[in-house]
């Protein structure tokens, strides 16, 4: 898939590029700063090099005339920011990309000493506007949109070996759990959470491990960005709302490899989570990718009344609903009409699995495919 256009634009100063394994960092970088030193500390040699004497860019530096450098996977050697920025503060026309997976690692190695010297920026999996044609949303709900996964030959098979070689062997390797088998079974009990309120207490009953481990471990999952945790919009609460936060890994797929099923699991249950989680991941892009600063959120009251996706920002205030269903149905709009009565100023829509574009009311219907195919960063959410 090297022929995909992102929709992540290059920052003008220098940047961390963060993002779980596999979304397309170093491939990105290395295509669109093509002139740039590139500093790989994957590779053995290069790592073994600067963890012993990270102030060699210094030297790198001064040898050359490039006015880029990459380092990748810059969470291997965090003491190497030393020196990113001392020569950031010596000559203000270097830029610097720097891709991580670990965020934990780098605030432990320094990445607030740079302070705003460098931009915090994400690479999410593909966004189907990325893929154009290519997309499906069959494919999207099964594989995902890893483009580690959209680019190999099995892709299923490809999905599933991301989600045992780096979700449990990656996680044990960079030391954040000694107990790998009370993650393995954590895992899999929070897959059931995917889409839905964060019950730690319930989770740790479930997989028998204690509730402190269970939030180290869902803390684990938000530091390596596979996983996270969505809250509730409260701005100008004119109701009683729930504290619960939602859940969601980072792309379908991956939840799709770890959530166990069975013959007494439903398959609307896993197909509505999965689609839910689809839009999650494009709306999560969508805000990252946006120049402006917007958030997703999602609304619920102590009585019940939901809202699956709120977003909140400078672009506006946008409600979603996702239903896994190609029929409309009245009882859908109960949570958006709760909604917009304390909100009267929000866009709503229904996502659903329909093929035509309806409106009732103040209330527009989508087609799921027809909405991410059409989701484009610093553009309105959706026009009629």
């Amino acid at each position: 898939m090297n022929n995909i256009r992102r929709l992540f634009k290059q920052p003008a100063d220098s940047f961390f590029l963060l993002g779980p394994r596999g979304t397309g960092k170093s491939l990105w970088c290395r295509k669109e700063m093509a002139d740039a030193v590139y500093i790989d500390l994957l590779d053995e040699a290069t790592f073994r090099i600067y963890a012993s004497h990270p102030e060699r860019l210094l030297e790198v530096q001064a040898g050359t005339a490039r006015k880029t450098f990459i380092i990748d996977e810059v969470q291997k050697v965090p003491t190497i920011l030393n020196a990113v920025h001392l020569l950031i503060e010596k000559d203000k026309t270097l830029q610097f990309a720097l891709t991580g997976s670990s965020p934990r690692k780098l605030r432990q190695g320094g990445m607030n000493l740079l302070g705003g010297r460098a931009l915090n920026k994400r690479m999410h999996p593909f966004m189907a506007a990325e893929l154009g044609k290519a997309f499906s949303i069959e494919k999207g709900l099964n594989w995902g949109m890893l483009p580690l996964v959209w680019g190999a030959v099995s892709p299923i098979e490809k999905r599933n070996a991301y989600a045992g070689l780096y979700l449990r062997e990656e996680i044990q390797m960079e030391g954040l759990t000694r107990h790998i088998g009370d993650f393995s079974r954590f895992l899999e009990s929070i897959s059931f959470s995917h889409g839905s309120t964060l019950n730690l207490a319930s989770i740790a009953r479930d997989c028998a491990v204690e509730r402190k481990r269970v939030e180290s471990y869902v803390s684990i999952l938000e530091d390596l960005l596979l996983g996270h945790r969505l809250s509730v919009f409260t701005k100008r609460a004119q109701r009683l709302l729930s504290h619960q936060e939602k859940f969601y890994f980072f792309d379908t797929g991956i939840f799709r490899s770890i959530r166990p099923t069975g013959p007494l699991d439903s398959v609307s249950e896993i197909e509505g989570a999965a689609l839910e989680g689809l839009i999650f991941q494009h709306l999560h892009a969508w805000c990252d990718y946006t120049d402006v600063p917007n958030k997703v959120y999602f609304w619920q009251t102590r009585a019940q009344l939901e809202v699956d996706f709120v977003i909140y920002g400078e672009s506006g205030l946008w409600a979603f609903e996702v239903k896994s269903t190609q029929k409309v149905r009245p009882e859908d709009q109960r949570g958006l009409k709760a909604f917009a009565h304390d909100y009267p100023m929000a866009q709503l829509a229904i996502l659903y699995r329909g093929h035509e574009i309806l409106k009732q009311g103040n209330i527009l219907y989508l087609p799921c495919e027809h909405f991410l195919q059409n989701l484009t960063p610093n553009q309105p959410l959706w026009r009629v």
